[in-house]
């Protein structure tokens, strides 16, 4: 089955490469159908306009130690790599 097979695929072209690659069908659907294609999860926020007590807080909601004595640069870096 191509792409233009199918009508309910966004970015066909995708489809049919993901396919030639050796893709499963369902799984190059969703990928050629995602909004922002090459965008996957994980995204990190902004953390640069956050204020240190900002920081502090999201630090303390995901357990990160040693926090109180971090300054705000450690608090961006330890939120990025936990």
């Amino acid at each position: 089955m191509t792409a233009s097979d199918n009508r309910r695929i966004k970015n066909e072209a995708q489809y049919d490469t993901l396919r030639e690659q050796g893709m499963g069908k369902e799984k190059a659907a969703r990928i050629a159908n995602a909004d922002r294609p090459g965008k996957t999860g994980g995204k990190h926020p902004a953390y640069e306009n956050w204020t240190r007590k900002q920081l502090y807080e999201k630090a303390r909601q995901v357990g990160i130690g040693g926090r109180s004595k971090m300054t705000k640069a450690q608090l961006k870096r330890a939120l990025r790599s936990g």
